[in-house]
């Protein structure tokens, strides 16, 4: 599909002088600070309406313009899914509208298997398709502990992609094409792990798009803390109509999801489901009632202990109180 047939126009002018509405594509967002991309690939300042603003990167809203390059933000429309973290006293949004959350994870600096974790439980509990990715398998030193700790998740079915996009960038190229074209994918993960890297091999003259989309959010000197959205090159074709695009999220070292409720995250472990059915008691939290099916599995060997203790964990945060 052409940049100029991404978004549809929202509405027109009246006659009453009001300026029209046009529809856009949340690009970037820094703070209340957004920058969308209108039909014709113009990328203009936007702000919410308002002093309240739920809109995420990956939206698409209605916008009126209020200078040459500004506008404001109207309204949104119906999201597909919003992915976000959250803690015990504010929520940060992530992105919207999203196909597949790629987890990047590297051999060296190690990994936080409990951010790997959450980060999978969110996937699951908004439905989106999870991709764990292991970067810098030319650094042999770890590489054999990486993958003995990723051995769970590849047992319970999670695609997961080793490469070195320094060492070998055409593999890392090859293998990542058909598994991110037509989609739109959000890259997330801690600092370190090459997520800069992967960005710049996946994107032709993304420090470029940086710099102007730095630029349009006057945070140039915060570069590494906003989320941005990047389309994928044109070459690499469309699916279904579809060309895709790829976000990118600041790292990040803690992964909360106070947000989730206990219904959700226990349907958001996979290997918990085919269990759930198996509990004496219907309201059964699994954690030390009688009779359940997946502490059953636990001391059977059927789930991993280090998997219930994430949920009980998960479990423990969405019972505290929350503000927001």
């Amino acid at each position: 599909m052409s940049r100029t047939g991404r978004h549809r126009n929202a509405g027109g002018n009246s006659g009453t002088g009001k300026a029209a509405a046009e529809g856009a594509l949340v690009i970037a967002a820094h703070g209340r600070h957004y920058v969308v991309e209108l039909a014709d690939g113009t990328h203009m300042h936007a702000f919410p309406r308002g002093k309240k603003s739920e809109t995420a990167v990956g939206d698409h809203v209605s916008v009126e313009r209020t200078a040459v390059d500004q506008c404001v933000i109207t309204a949104a429309t119906a999201r597909k899914n919003l992915l976000y973290r959250s803690d015990q006293f504010k929520s940060k949004l992530l992105a919207a509208n999203i196909d597949q959350v790629i987890i990047v994870l590297a051999t060296e600096p190690g990994f936080s298997e409990d951010l790997l974790g959450r980060a999978l439980v969110s996937a699951e509990a908004m439905e989106i398709r999870p991709l764990i990715l292991l970067n810098k398998t030319d650094l042999p030193d770890r590489l054999d502990d990486a993958r003995r700790r990723l051995a769970l998740y590849r047992n319970l079915g999670y695609d997961t992609v080793e490469m070195s996009v320094h060492g070998d960038p055409a593999h890392a190229l090859a293998a990542l094409q058909p598994r991110l074209a037509g989609l739109s994918s959000i890259l997330i993960g801690q600092s370190g792990m090459g997520k800069s890297s992967l960005l710049n091999l996946l994107i032709p003259g993304v420090e470029a798009q940086t710099r102007e989309i730095s630029a349009k959010l006057d945070s140039g000197k915060h570069t590494t803390t906003f989320t941005r959205l990047y389309h994928l090159p044109h070459e690499w074709g469309n699916v279904d109509g579809r060309q895709g695009y790829l976000i990118d999220s600041p790292g990040f070292q803690e992964f909360g999801l106070h947000h989730l409720s206990e219904g959700m995250l226990e349907r958001a472990f996979p290997e918990f489901r085919p269990r759930l059915t198996e509990c004496r008691f219907y309201n059964c939290h699994h954690i030390n009632e009688p009779g359940c099916g997946v502490l059953a599995a636990v001391e059977a060997g059927g789930i991993a202990e280090r998997r219930h203790e994430l949920y009980t964990q998960l479990l423990h945060e969405s019972s505290q109180q929350k503000p927001w």
